[in-house]
């Protein structure tokens, strides 16, 4: 792949989750996009959420922004 001095980026969103934390949900969700998507080198949380599960958190759900670079 040839580098370039100014690159491109695509963006995707991407919804990573846990049951034990925020940072783990980020984990969880960056790991598992970089088994299918390339060059990934950033990421950008746009929402927190999650469920609750009989008055407790069930799973945390955060929606990030991933950016990838463009291949020539």
């Amino acid at each position: 792949m040839a580098q370039h001095k100014d690159p491109t980026y695509r963006l995707t969103d991407i919804v990573g989750t846990s049951t034990e934390s925020i940072h783990q949900a980020v984990r969880n969700g960056i790991a598992r996009a970089s088994e299918t998507v390339r060059h990934i080198d950033w990421f950008e949380v746009q929402q927190i959420r999650g469920t609750v599960v009989n008055g407790e958190v069930g799973q945390f759900q955060v929606t990030m922004k991933v950016g990838f670079l463009v291949e020539d």
